[in-house]
């Protein structure tokens, strides 16, 4: 009978058990670091019981359960929201960047990914911030809006320079404390509150902005650039990875590196 069932298994049966197979590993992948992680290992684990409920043929524990799993779609949406909208914003990300500049290099000579980004001057202002002990958070945006924590502080919309973003972070001005978000070659908003990452695997070093920094480049294709307060060190965060201590030559190459394509 066993052997009968097996033989009877179509290729539309291995492609769902293998597309099933990548949701939970992409969904494993998103949450292993957070909190989240432990809410996902309960639920497979209830799902595995509810499959031998319906194996055992107990009706009443398996009506039970599938009430449960029905109404808890909902709920599964709200807990796992943070983690959804970082796989929709990869996924689109990858898509859009894929199609996107394979139209654009027909047309374009350069291999300038994000127009106008004044690196220089942003470099210059940092590594005159890390002189100072000046503590900055600047995020470059790419692909993904980041108009929702625009939203947050308030918005400048004037040219880059090193002045003003100096002048932004110096520790007596109002707009010194949260993040200044910079799109093509306009710092577009400063005092921006940016969702803090929940990564428990973080070392204790790191301090609230790399957290932010983190955080929005989780959820973001977007590049932020970090001032240590105490230490001076320059950092960049990309896609959830933090590289620390940055020469002014290191941040300069990082950037044009991370910020163009080959």
């Amino acid at each position: 009978m066993l052997l009968s069932s097996f033989l009877s298994l179509r290729i539309t049966d291995v492609i769902d058990i293998l597309l099933v197979a990548y949701l939970l590993y992409q969904l494993y992948m998103l949450t292993k670091d957070t909190v989240a992680i432990n809410i996902f290992i309960a639920i497979f684990g209830i799902f595995l019981f509810w499959l031998l409920v319906e194996a055992l043929n107990m009706q009443l524990t398996g009506a039970i359960l599938q009430q449960v799993f029905s109404v808890g779609a909902i709920a599964l949406v709200v807990l796992f929201q943070p983690e959804i909208r970082r796989f929709l914003v990869n996924l689109g990300t990858k898509y859009r960047t894929r199609h996107k500049w394979r139209f654009e290099k027909l047309f374009a000579s350069d291999k300038e990914l994000v127009p106008g980004v004044k690196v220089k001057s942003i470099a210059k202002a940092c590594i005159h911030m890390g002189e100072s002990k000046t503590g900055a958070l600047i995020v470059i945006t790419r692909s993904t809006s980041l108009k929702v924590y625009a939203e947050t502080g308030d918005v400048i919309d004037a040219t880059t320079s090193s002045r003003l973003l100096e002048n932004i972070f110096f520790k007596n001005t109002p707009l010194h404390d949260g993040a200044v978000i910079i799109e093509k070659d306009r710092i577009y908003a400063a005092r921006c509150i940016l969702p803090v990452s929940e990564s428990r695997n973080l070392p204790p070093s790191l301090g609230l902005r790399h957290r932010a920094a983190l955080g929005v480049t989780e959820n973001t294709d977007a590049l932020a650039i970090i001032v240590s307060e105490e230490t001076g060190h320059i950092s960049i965060a990309d896609h959830g990875i933090v590289r620390e201590n940055l020469s002014k030559n290191e941040l300069i190459q990082t950037l044009e590196n991370l910020l163009t394509e080959d």
